[in-house]
Order: structure tokens, then C-alpha cells, then sequence
């Protein structure tokens, strides 16, 4: 046993070596257009952990780094934050996002390829972009793009621009466009879309429901999204190259994707060998908490429940009917509850609630005293709640929320309910089920166990294949072939319009046959008549 503990230490210690050798001191482009400030929580560390294993980095960003002082080896091209919100409340016909819970998943996919391409376009006529493009020496300038790839596929021009293997980081784990992008094929009979409320067992229904979303995702990403974004490079790019690719010709140059989610909390499903899962890896160990939070958690004698709906959906936003729900049924436990809002001055608040307009959840949820953690089911809560092993109430609002509060109420960690149609019952049985019941704590715990135990930690396994397409200039062998094939052939459209086609032959020919002896039939009866 002794023996074989200090060989598995000496592997990792090996491992760790050449994490900091393999690649040090390269030179990254790194470029992240999309300004939604939850997606950062993955980005900013990755970028924090490069520059601190020597590399030089670039990085075009929304929301500087620059209080932290990351060092001489750090750089930033700080764009302009383009508001969505005029076009968003015009496609979803809402005044909040807590509204957004009416929103069909349809919509809510022409809402975000709307995003995408006014954003890039957007950031496009920035000139320090300008600048940046324009450069007379662009080849070995960088050794590398790291990329967004949440509805930032604009940026992948600039592997092209400066002849860079990319590697694109998934903010949001799985999605349905990831078939054609990593030359694989998920099957839509268990692999659920990210923005409908299925699992991997699937209902009739439902997988008629899944394959309609999924195929119109393809089509209208095929049809009308690829097109607006050629569209926008060939604008700004068209003097500056002698011709100007697809962004399908450049989504073939990604060497590796780094997705945000692991087992168990994404169901099984096909895989290409650049598809690396890093799930969790923004969670840090646990800081110390502000004394008012330490003594309001600590003296909890009864538990403490967390209330947060991320950075995107507003708590101080509900309606005052729904308000009262919450405030009703928090009145009437012995938990304490600690709740993100923001708006501090909550009127009619029960003297065991306390509101905050920022709370550092990583931090709090790692308390042993919180029991619950009532969430919208996003996925970077919901990796640190699993992570902490605290259960969840789920509220979900929009995108993979449904999906991910599903998955949780499956595997047994979590509940979830409805808020549209939300009663003071239903929150206070649902509460107090997660914390009475111990089956819920036991299978979060296991859940835990099973999502923190990997050969290597999130962050280090994403340094690992970072640095590993820097090594290999862009590591070729790690792409399937089925990336550089037309989605016609590449769901077998060809084959199977040709099948029809032979059938539809042979069927003709059958009937002119038909029809030819019958004629010839007739011919010798009328002959033998006369």
C-alpha cells in the first residue's frame, strides 16, 4: 500500500513538472467577445493560471483584469460592453430576464444568434480591435488563440490572421452544434438539447420534441446564422485578406474544445478525443468569510438556506406577489436564509433572512451549516453546489437551467419547481423535504465524491492540453475528419437521397415492366380472338 502511494505521488509529481515545462513562456492570443459576466467566472481563471506558468498573454476582454496586476507578462485589449438588452426585450416581448421563464426555447435560440452576430459585428468597429488586426508582422507574433466559444465563433479569425493553432473554451459545456464542430455524431434519441427539460431516457414525446429543436438549431445555424457571420468577416476583412474564410472553414482549425461540465453531471454520450471535460474548474478553495457572514452562518442552529439566482437573474426583479411567497415561507421556518438581492432595504423581511447584494458563493456554500441551496439551476451554481455537497432547489428561468435541475432531480441531489406557477406550499414541502429527508444529502454526497474524483483537477487537465497543442503546433491527430465533411454528408444525406432515388427506379421501372407485359398480354389475347 505504502509502495503504491508513493508511486501514484511520484506520477503526479512527474505530471506536475511537465505541466510547468511543456510550453512555458509562450506567446497567447487570447479573445472572449460575448459580455455576459457569468461566462468569466471559467475564463478569467484560465487566464490568471497562464500567466502565472510564465506564459505571455493577451487577452481581449469586456471586463478587465487590470486591478489585479497580473504582471509584465499580461496584456489587455479592453472593448466596449455592447447591451443586448433593446433587442433581446424586442424578440422575447419581456421587461426582465425573471420574465424570461415564458420565453420558448425557439425564441430563445434566434435570441442568442441575434446576439452573437450584432456583438461581433459590434466589436469588430472598435479601434483598438483595429489596431490589433492591422498589424504589419503577424506570423509568430503568438503561438496560440484561446477563444470563447459561447457565440464568439468571429474571433476564430484571428488564427487565421496570425496562423495559430486554437484551442475555444465551452463556458456551457455540451450543445447540440457540437456534432458538426467536432466531426461526431450525438444521437438525438438520448443526447437531450441543452435548452429543453429532458434527461437521457426519453419519452416518445420528448424525443420527437428533441429532434425538432435540435434539427432546427442545425438549419437555422446552417441557413441563416453561418451565413450572417461570413457576412460580418467578409465587412471588416475583405481588404485586409485576399480572401476571406467561412467560419466554417475556421471552426476546422480548433484543435481542442475545453467544456464546461464532467460526469455525473452530464449524461454519457459520444465524445471526440479534443473534447476535453473540465467542469468546475473556476471552484478555488474556500476564503475566509466576511465576520458578519462567519457569525450569521456559524450561530445557525438550525442551518442556514442560500438563495442566489446568479449574475443574470434578478431576485429584487420578482413581482410583489411572488415576493411575498418567498418572505412568507422563510418567516415561517427555524433556518436561517442568506439571499443574494439586490435591493437592501427588502421591506417586511423576517428577522432569520438576511440579504446581500453580492455574497461570495463559493465560500458559503463550502459552510457545513447550509442545507440548502435554492438556485436557477445555472451551471456554474450548480458545480459548486455538487461540489460542496449541499442539495438544490431549483427555479429554473431559461437556457440549460431546465436541463440541469432535471439531471440533478435524476440522479437524486436536487428538486425542482416551477416559478411561473409557484405556491407557498410547494416551496415550504420542497424545502423542507431537502433538508428532513437524509436520502438527499447522502446521494449529493455521492454525487460529490463522483465529481471531484479524476486522474488529474480541472484546472491543471485544461493547462495540460493547452500547453500540449502549443507543443504539437496544433495537435492534427486529435481532430476527427468528419469536421472538414458538408453536413449533407456528414449525416449520410447523400446515401440516403440516393437510396431513395434507386427506389424510386426501380420502382418506375417495375411499373413500366408491369405495365409492358400487360400491354403485350393484351396485344396476344386480341390476337388470338381474331
Amino acid at each position: 500500500m505504502q509502495w503504491q502511494s508513493f508511486r501514484h505521488i511520484s506520477l503526479l509529481g512527474l505530471l506536475a513538472l511537465q505541466l510547468v515545462d511543456l510550453g512555458a513562456g509562450s506567446r497567447i492570443l487570447a479573445a472572449y467577445f460575448f459580455p455576459t459576466r457569468s461566462h468569466f467566472m471559467m475564463i478569467n481563471p484560465i487566464i490568471r493560471k497562464l500567466v502565472r506558468q510564465g506564459h505571455e498573454v493577451t487577452f481581449i476582454t469586456p471586463y478587465s483584469l487590470s486591478k489585479e496586476n497580473l504582471g509584465s507578462n499580461y496584456k489587455e485589449i479592453v472593448i466596449p460592453q455592447y447591451d443586448f438588452w433593446p433587442e433581446i426585450k424586442k424578440l422575447a416581448n419581456t421587461n426582465s430576464v425573471i420574465e424570461m421563464t415564458k420565453v420558448s426555447s425557439y425564441t430563445y435560440l434566434q435570441m442568442l444568434h441575434v446576439m452573437g452576430i450584432s456583438n461581433t459585428d459590434f466589436v469588430f468597429e472598435q479601434p483598438e480591435v483595429h489596431d490589433l488586426f492591422n498589424a504589419n508582422e503577424k506570423v509568430e507574433q503568438y503561438d496560440l488563440l484561446l477563444a470563447g466559444q459561447f457565440y464568439n465563433e468571429g474571433a476564430l479569425i484571428l488564427g487565421h490572421l496570425f496562423q495559430i493553432p486554437i484551442v475555444t473554451v465551452s463556458t456551457f459545456g455540451f450543445t447540440n452544434y457540437y456534432s458538426q464542430l467536432a466531426g461526431i455524431v450525438s444521437p438525438w434519441s438520448y443526447v437531450p438539447h441543452g435548452f429543453m427539460p429532458y434527461t437521457d431516457r426519453m419519452s416518445l414525446w420528448d424525443r420527437i420534441g428533441n429532434v425538432a429543436i435540435s434539427g432546427f438549431e442545425d438549419l437555422y445555424r446552417e441557413f441563416s446564422y453561418y451565413p450572417k457571420q461570413n457576412a460580418i468577416l467578409k465587412k471588416h476583412f475583405a481588404k485586409l485578406l485576399d480572401r476571406v474564410p467561412t467560419i466554417k472553414e475556421l471552426e476546422r482549425n480548433i484543435s481542442v474544445i475545453l467544456l464546461n461540465t464532467y460526469m455525473p453531471l452530464a449524461s454519457a454520450r459520444p465524445v471526440s478525443y479534443n473534447m476535453i471535460l473540465v467542469g468546475g474548474l473556476h471552484i478555488e478553495p474556500p476564503k475566509a468569510l466576511p465576520e458578519h457572514l462567519q457569525k450569521f452562518l456559524d450561530e445557525s442552529e438550525h442551518g442556514v438556506i442560500y438563495f442566489s439566482l446568479g449574475s443574470q437573474v434578478r431576485s429584487a426583479d420578482m413581482p410583489h406577489q411572488k415576493l411575498k411567497i418567498f418572505l412568507d415561507v422563510f418567516g415561517s421556518l427555524k433556518q436561517r436564509i442568506l439571499w443574494k438581492f439586490e435591493d437592501e432595504t427588502l421591506p417586511n423581511m423576517p428577522s432569520n433572512v438576511m440579504v446581500q447584494k453580492w455574497l461570495p458563493q463559493q465560500d458559503i456554500l463550502s459552510h457545513p451549516n447550509v442545507k440548502v441551496f435554492i438556485a436557477h439551476g445555472g451551471l456554474f451554481g450548480t458545480q459548486e453546489a455538487v461540489y460542496n455537497a449541499v442539495p438544490i432547489l431549483g427555479l429554473p428561468v431559461y437556457c440549460d437551467q431546465h436541463l440541469n435541475i432535471n439531471q440533478g432531480k435524476k440522479a437524486g441531489y436536487a428538486l425542482g419547481l416551477d416559478y411561473q406557477t409557484l405556491t407557498a406550499v410547494e416551496l415550504r414541502e420542497s424545502l423542507l423535504e431537502l433538508i428532513e429527508n437524509p436520502k438527499y444529502r447522502n446521494k449529493t454526497k455521492e454525487v460529490s465524491r463522483l465529481f471531484r474524483d479524476r486522474p488529474l483537477n480541472a484546472m491543471d487537465t485544461a493547462m495540460y492540453w493547452i500547453n500540449y497543442v502549443i507543443e504539437h503546433r496544433g495537435a492534427p491527430h486529435l481532430v476527427a475528419a468528419g469536421v472538414e465533411l458538408p453536413w449533407y454528408q456528414f449525416y449520410l444525406l447523400d446515401i440516403l437521397g440516393l437510396g431513395v432515388v434507386l427506389v424510386i427506379t426501380l420502382m418506375l421501372s417495375l411499373i413500366c415492366i408491369k405495365r409492358k407485359f400487360k400491354s403485350i398480354y393484351s396485344s396476344m389475347k386480341k390476337v388470338k380472338k381474331s
